[in-house]
């Protein structure tokens, strides 16, 4: 068995674990994203975890960071790569707490088509802003992004009505230089 039949079996299960439908991958539009081979350490996240990112990722993230820090707008991490399973276990916790898989399914992904697969997506953070919060596109940190991020390489995934039916996530960015 090939490594992308592997693959599919492994995701097809996760989605059966979880209720997801049988023709998820057609009804989102989000591409499938492989994890990568090589993933480097970055700095810890907000809650003092360590995160990864390719390298290229890490390296155009580090300097978007230091640029904002020196206009004095504050960005850190949340979140960075996740595997398969992690996103598996990110849903079936939201489904164990009574969630239906429709609603989870337009805030996270299903396994396999979360850019956090690809360890080129960062869930950003500012100071005075709650986490992953819609609030934080009403912050001087968004409008920073929004204005600079594509100098960086990066693009805001999941705008206002975009079509893959994820909801606004002003927090979500994805290296795309890749």
């Amino acid at each position: 068995m090939s490594y992308n039949d592997e693959m599919q079996s492994s995701l097809k299960q996760l989605h059966q674990e979880l209720g997801i439908p049988a023709d998820y991958s057609e009804s989102c539009a989000l591409p499938l994203c492989i994890e990568p081979t090589v993933l480097v350490d970055t700095e810890l996240d907000f809650y003092q975890r360590q995160q990864r990112l390719t390298p290229a990722a890490f390296s155009a993230w580090s300097q978007m960071r230091e640029a904002a820090t020196s206009q004095g707008i504050s960005l850190f991490l949340i979140s960075a790569f996740r595997g398969y399973q992690y996103q598996h276990d990110l849903i079936a916790a939201k489904l164990e707490k009574g969630q239906v898989i429709e609603a989870i399914l337009r805030v996270n992904a299903a396994p396999g088509y979360s850019e956090h697969h690809s360890g080129r997506a960062v869930d950003l953070g500012t100071m005075g802003c709650d986490a992953l919060s819609e609030n934080f596109g009403k912050t001087k940190a968004y409008q920073w992004l929004v204005e600079n991020s594509d100098s960086y390489g990066f693009s805001l995934t999941y705008p206002r009505d975009n079509p893959f039916g994820i909801d606004f996530e002003p927090w979500h960015w994805c290296y795309t230089q890749e």
